[in-house]
């Protein structure tokens, strides 16, 4: 096993931990640890929400969920030799739940799916699905099953939803700008267009005093993915991957975490994955001035590893981009995604699972996303694949009707406070 340089003790909060990551981005976060070319390591990590999400049947901690405190990563871990221009060579080898540990954290044996609300980050079907519910996923070697989604049962396709490089102070002011941009033709949009700088809950490893207080203002949100990589959410960030990043900083600052058990294409439900704790071991390189080399000025590349679950035999739904109130949108692949899910859950119900079973499902089973065809005017076409090998019952057409499921206590659900 390589040595861990970023281990947690599960009875303690991140913030308390012997080295404290951080859950914002900027360059002067200092790095924990400083690593050679070649060098493998093991990190454990904290799932995004440090612990606010319980193994229990209720959603209020979803509806609740402290948006301001996510994502707990672990780092930043410096290269030795690593100069803006170059690129990271990050080898994933291994990476799984909290080893040998059961109890109230995600990772220790569970994790969980959550659908968020509209007033607390929204999903991608925000608006058909405007309440916070949760599903919690219990783990038995690689396989994922669940008390609140009955009748299904899947392998798990192990990744982490975040890791990436820290900006340079002009790439952060850029985004600072660009989103606080968007923001402004929209100030009260729900959800919000885009999360500006928060010093309220900002962790930033070792930084104190004044140098904390300016950081924490300027400091970039973990939420979406940029040009570092960050929370791509990737689903086929596997065991075997292979991701070449950007180096924006000397030494490169590799941050890591945001673990999910298993996810669908699109992380849907916003924590559509199966979020967990656990650990992972990596080995970086550094390929000097690889950014020119090969034109990668702006976006990680990647080679997936060959360890997602080998599923053969697939159901697909398509989706154009017409709105559910008929109106024509050009080329709008987006939409076009939405209306294939709304589509496959508008199927699974009629095997009996509610619409929001069959919308956590989706987020945390390996179904397949694709944008099938974006080049015939008006209609872009998105289609989802569905691995029938998941359902305990056949879930193809036939001419003897669907048949039918227990759908069980269902999926939490907290309603918005009013």
């Amino acid at each position: 096993m390589p040595d861990v340089i970023f281990p947690l003790d599960s009875n303690k909060p991140f913030s308390d931990q012997e080295k404290i990551g951080h859950n914002r981005w900027h360059p002067e976060i200092p790095p924990i640890e400083t690593l050679k070319p070649g060098d493998s390591f093991r990190v454990d990590c904290r799932e995004w929400f440090d612990g606010a999400i319980k193994n229990d049947d209720s959603a209020d901690d979803v509806r609740d969920a402290p948006i301001d405190v996510v994502h707990a990563l672990s780092g930043p871990f410096a290269v030795e030799g690593a100069e803006p221009g170059d690129l990271l060579v990050v080898d994933i080898l291994d990476l799984g739940p909290i080893p040998q540990e059961t109890g109230p954290l995600a990772g220790q044996g569970w994790g969980y799916t959550g659908i968020f609300p509209k007033n607390n980050g929204g999903s991608f079907l925000v608006d058909q699905f405007p309440d916070a519910y949760k599903a919690i996923w219990d783990f038995s070697g690689d396989t994922a099953t669940s008390r609140h989604i009955p009748g299904v049962s899947f392998t798990g396709i192990t990744h982490p939803g975040l890791m990436g490089t820290a900006p340079s102070a002009d790439l952060l002011a850029s985004w600072n700008k660009r989103e606080g941009d968007l923001i402004a033709t929209d100030p009260h949009r729900l959800p919000p267009l885009a999360l500006p700088p928060e010093p309220n809950s900002a962790i930033l490893g070792s930084l104190d005093g004044e140098d904390y207080r300016r950081v924490a203002s300027e400091a970039a949100r973990t939420a979406p993915p940029r040009e570092n990589g960050g929370n791509q959410d990737i689903k086929n960030f596997t065991k075997g991957s292979r991701v070449f990043y950007p180096v924006y900083v000397k030494g490169g600052n590799l941050s890591v975490g945001d673990l999910h058990f298993s996810q669908g294409d699109g992380e849907i439900t916003f924590c559509g994955a199966i979020e967990m704790g656990g650990y992972i071991d990596l080995r970086v390189d550094v390929i000097k001035g690889g950014m020119e080399t090969y034109g990668v000025s702006e976006n990680a590349i990647f080679m997936p590893g060959r360890t997602a679950p080998q599923y053969s035999e697939w159901l697909a739904f398509s989706g154009t981009s017409v709105t559910l109130d008929g109106e024509q949108r050009y080329l709008d692949s987006q939409l076009a995604y939405q209306r294939a899910i709304l589509h496959a859950i508008d199927y699974l119900t009629t095997f009996g699972w509610s619409r929001e079973q069959a919308f956590l499902l989706l987020g945390a089973a390996p179904i397949e996303g694709r944008f099938s065809g974006v080049v015939d005017v008006p209609n872009s076409c998105a289609t989802v694949y569905l691995p029938t090998e998941i359902f305990d019952i056949d879930i193809a057409p036939s001419a003897s009707g669907p048949g039918r499921i227990d759908p069980g206590m269902g999926a939490p659900r907290s309603a918005n406070p009013a």
